[in-house]
């Protein structure tokens, strides 16, 4: 599967940035701000397109603008490595605004710290009219920086079609790809993802699912400075005859001093890793905390609609009973992902290591499941039968969509008198009459189904 491009957004804060970054994305994501400094961290979405899909990441500003000044510190070398991360860059300026000294320090450090294959597109922000668009495509050209210059008011939607269109043309230059869609072919290997923080175990993960013949060919790199990993690599491994594609993330492309923006930069490459995966490993260390990270990635998982199961490496370090202890903490942190499994293992003793592969099948095969739209009536009349729950008694068709994960159309006289904590509760019945273990399951309501000629 091709790899999915990464497109930053990046500018001295209060450009802009959030309010184009949520134009593009057509919804209200990240937060919005006239004060400078607002957006402390990175948001990143996929964004879906008729000729190619990317993900978007919006960044803090570079340049200052902020009271905290060591906060800004920390967002500004986190930006530095969304730089060196991207495919493509977007770099904002205020179209209102003469340029700043901090639009300058921009200027330079994209011309030190991106790729040099790496095109820039220069937006002007906040040109509300084509006089603006017009004196703004003169001066900034002269900046020597931008392989394009296209100028915007995102507020108002000006000038969006154009650099939509501009990042397509950019994209596809590179020779990235439209992600096809996705296969449904049981008998091709499964694509795994393996996530988690730096340092967590997954290179040593892969070499003990690795047979001792493979592991002694290509072993992956071990070590416990984190980021050894440089790059996002597949790995093949055979299991009783059948191949497994691990998708090992990665950690840092080069040396560097940035630690803060370790964990920023490996989740951008987990996200690149769960796009191009069916299933996802998420790889927690037993000797610590689960973090914010851990969820979070988790829940970009889910939410991309990928198998879950977590694994609980190093079990071999605990006592029995922290052993116990830190499988509640699990249970207590993932509640939103309570059908996911959890296997405790160790890749160096190789405990349970053997069950992962017949959970990764299972898992696969409840995301690509479909149930015939026949069985699934009969199943609706007994959930609802004697329920109270309102409008879903005038449903009168459900079917399953077609693509992964398992998906179910519902359709009702009047979306808007169907609530949430309906549809969940559809949700759980449907796993207790269904195996959906390891997989999400969504349910969607519709109006009613047009009628036929």
């Amino acid at each position: 599967m091709a790899k999915i491009p990464v497109v930053a957004i990046i500018g001295r804060p209060n450009t802009g940035k959030s309010t184009l970054f949520n134009r593009l994305l057509s919804k209200r994501v990240a937060i919005e701000s006239d004060v400078p400094g607002t957006t402390r961290d990175h948001v990143v979405s996929h964004v879906e397109g008729e000729k190619i899909d990317f993900l978007l990441l919006d960044t803090g500003g570079i340049g200052g603008g902020s009271a905290d000044k060591e906060m800004e510190k920390n967002v500004e070398k986190q930006t530095l490595l969304a730089i060196e991360g991207a495919d493509l860059i977007v770099f904002t300026i205020n179209g209102r605004e003469d340029l700043t000294a901090s639009d300058h320090i921009v200027v330079d450090l994209l011309r030190k710290r991106r790729k040099k294959h790496v095109p820039i597109l220069l937006v002007p922000t906040k040109c509300d009219n084509d006089e603006m668009k017009e004196q703004a495509e003169l001066q900034y050209l002269e900046l020597g920086i931008a392989d394009a210059v296209q100028p915007v008011s995102a507020f108002h939607g000006m000038g969006m079609w154009e650099l939509r269109e501009e990042i397509d043309k950019r994209l596809l230059s590179q020779n990235f790809t439209k992600q096809k869609r996705e296969e449904t072919d049981e008998s091709a290997p499964p694509r795994v993802a393996i996530i988690g923080k730096p340092n967590v175990g997954k290179s040593s993960f892969v070499n003990a699912l690795m047979s001792d013949a493979q592991r002694k060919t290509s072993p992956r790199i071990v070590s416990d400075i984190p980021g050894t990993t440089r790059d996002t690599t597949d790995t093949v491994i055979k299991n009783e005859g059948r191949d497994y594609v691990f998708v090992d993330t990665a950690g840092l492309k080069r040396q560097t001093k940035i630690e803060e923006g370790i964990e920023t930069f490996a989740m951008l490459r987990s996200i690149q890793a769960i796009e191009q995966a069916e299933v996802v490993l998420l790889l927690l260390d037993g000797t610590e905390e689960i973090s914010k990270q851990d969820k979070r990635v988790a829940n970009i998982a889910i939410e991309a609609g990928k198998g879950l199961i977590i694994l609980l490496n190093k079990i071999d370090l605990l006592e029995t009973e922290r052993k116990k202890e830190k499988l509640v903490e699990i249970e207590v942190a993932f509640q939103f992902a309570r059908f996911a499994p959890v296997i405790p293992c160790s890749a160096i003793s190789r405990e349970n290591l053997v069950k992962v592969f017949a959970v990764i099948d299972k898992v696969r095969r409840n995301r690509l499941r479909r149930i015939p739209t026949k069985e699934l009536h009969r199943w609706l009349n007994d959930v609802v039968q004697g329920k109270p729950i309102g409008a879903l008694h005038t449903s009168k068709h459900i079917t399953q969509a077609e693509d992964p994960p398992p998906t179910f159309v519902l359709f009702v006289r009047n979306v808007k008198l169907v609530p949430a904590q309906h549809l969940r509760f559809l949700e759980k019945r449907m796993r207790d009459s269904f195996d959906f273990d390891g997989v999400p399951v969504r349910f969607v309501s519709k109006g009613p189904p047009p009628e036929k000629d």
